[in-house]
Parts: structure tokens; C-alpha cells; sequence
């Protein structure tokens, strides 16, 4: 499969328009108990277990941010959507938590670094994602890590990121990329799955 062509064909989405509707999808409100605490789970494997900085990249309406934020975890997210945006600060009122609207690829966080950078269903979309991970990993403190879930979806005409792509472009960037494969798990997705969900964890 050709990743490059992928992101060329991804879909332009209306980001404002879909805000309304964006938590409809099982794993993006994680309203279904079971999907939320599968979630949380996985999210707690992922994020060290020290309370630290993450910066939520691409964050929608928070979900992710705020089972985080429950962790013990100080949040900011950012995305490019503002509907998408107000919609997280409504979710994590009186959290430790800022969301900001700008570019996942570079968020404007200034000079500020993070223990955690999470992403999820982001990076396979972006027109250059080695330049977006190389940005990433500059957000790091040492020892820090990414955390980026992605896959690639559909049969006929499938679009995504390989868990194999992805781990090469990480290679010069990590000491460290463990891959955890998702797609069996159909409680994260509220539903069984066949294509190919992963997440992968790089220590800077």
C-alpha cells in the first residue's frame, strides 16, 4: 500500500459542521461505559505513571484529554477545529486542563515541552508526517514520549497509516517504539473490527 497516496486522498472534513455529531461514534464520546473503561485502561498503559504534561494533539471534543485529565494528567489540547474546541473545554470544565485552536502538525504552544504527546487518528491525514513527528518529538522533555494511535481503514479503498511505515519513520527519532495492536479489542471501537488499528509508544 502506498501511505503517501493515502494522505493524498483523505477526505476534507468539515471539522465545525461534524462537532455537533462527533461523540455519536463510540470510541469518540466513550459514552458506553464498557468502551470508556477500555479506553482509560489502554490510555493507562500508554502515559507514565507520574501525573505529567501532555499535549493532546488533534483532541476533537476532549475524550481522550479528559480520561487523562482523570489520571492525574495536566492537559492542553489542541485542534484545528474551533467547535471542536469548545466543545473539550465544556467537557473538561474545572479540569487542569487549556485547549487551544491551531495546527496539530504545529500546535502554538511556544516553547513550552511535555512529558506525553498524544495523538490519535491524526497523523495519517497530514500532507508531510515525518516532518509532523520530527516536530513532535522537539515537544518532548527527556525520556519523554509519543503516543500516537492510528491504522488504516476500509477495504476497497483503504486510507491510513501502516503500523510498519510509521515505525520506520520513527526509527531515527525514538530509543525506544513498542506497537500495541488494537483491532482485536472490539470493545475499544463498540464493535468488532477487521482492519488495522494500532498504537504506538516512542520513548524520545
Amino acid at each position: 500500500m502506498n501511505d503517501d497516496c493515502d494522505r493524498a486522498n483523505a477526505p476534507r472534513v468539515d471539522w465545525d459542521a461534524e462537532a455537533a455529531s462527533f461523540d455519536d461514534e463510540p470510541d469518540h464520546g466513550l459514552r458506553d461505559p464498557e468502551v470508556r473503561r477500555a479506553w482509560a485502561g489502554r490510555l493507562r498503559g500508554w502515559l507514565p505513571e507520574e501525573p505529567g504534561e501532555l499535549l493532546d494533539l488533534g483532541c476533537g471534543t476532549g475524550s481522550l484529554s479528559l480520561l487523562a485529565a482523570e489520571q492525574g494528567h495536566r492537559v492542553t489540547g489542541v485542534d484545528s477545529s474551533p467547535a471542536m474546541v469548545g466543545r473539550a473545554r465544556a467537557k473538561l470544565a474545572g479540569r487542569d486542563a487549556v485547549f487551544l485552536v491551531g495546527d496539530a502538525a504545529a500546535p502554538p504552544v511556544g516553547e513550552r515541552r511535555y512529558d506525553v504527546v498524544l495523538v490519535r487518528h491524526v497523523l495519517w491525514a497530514l500532507p508531510d508526517p515525518d516532518r509532523a513527528l520530527r516536530h513532535w518529538q522537539g515537544l518532548l522533555r527527556p525520556g519523554g514520549r509519543l503516543v500516537l494511535v492510528e491504522g488504516v481503514w476500509g477495504t476497497l479503498t483503504p486510507v491510513g497509516i501502516s503500523a510498519d511505515t510509521l515505525t520506520a519513520l520513527l526509527a531515527p527519532l525514538a530509543a525506544q517504539v513498542r506497537v500495541e495492536r488494537l483491532s482485536q479489542d472490539a470493545v475499544l471501537w463498540g464493535r468488532a473490527v477487521t482492519d488495522e488499528r494500532y498504537a504506538v509508544v516512542a520513548t524520545a
